[in-house]
């Protein structure tokens, strides 16, 4: 994965930048976990991989709580710059989507930038809408 995180391109709307190795095998060490300490947070996590070459491309993540005695699931999705645009990220997060559903999960929740046209799309097409929520520049997406 650290490959797929190099592209200066894929920090365009979220901010930050490529991890190195060390700074990914700590993130996927806390990551692994599942859970956060106090157990309120669980915590999903996949790669997506291209089905004709195995070559992992991007990932998707999902922080679930209990709200009120319902799952709230907090979805992302990130597909490499070089292979946006192929419907990949819309598919693998509607396959998140749709298990995290069959979980259980009552309400799902992207927080998107709205100069992040790409991923904008991705929400809509997962059927979700955009709320009058804004958190550091990022718009709250419900479905």
């Amino acid at each position: 994965m650290v490959g797929v995180l190099a592209d200066p391109a894929a920090y365009e709307y979220i901010g930050g930048g490529a991890p190195s190795s060390a700074q990914l095998a700590e993130r996927y060490a806390r990551q692994v976990l599942g859970c956060s300490a106090d157990g309120q947070q669980g915590w999903l996590n996949w790669i997506i991989r291209r089905r004709d070459s195995g070559e992992p491309i991007g990932f998707t993540q999902a922080t679930v709580t209990r709200e009120n005695e319902a799952l709230v699931a907090e979805v992302a999705w990130f597909v490499s710059p070089r292979h946006q645009r192929e419907g990949l990220a819309t598919e693998a997060a509607s396959k998140m989507c749709d298990w995290l559903r069959s979980q259980g999960a009552g309400l799902l929740v992207a927080w998107i930038s709205s100069a992040n046209q790409p991923s904008v799309g991705v929400a809509r097409r997962l059927g979700m809408h955009v709320t009058d929520v804004m958190v550091d520049g990022e718009e709250r997406w419900e479905s």
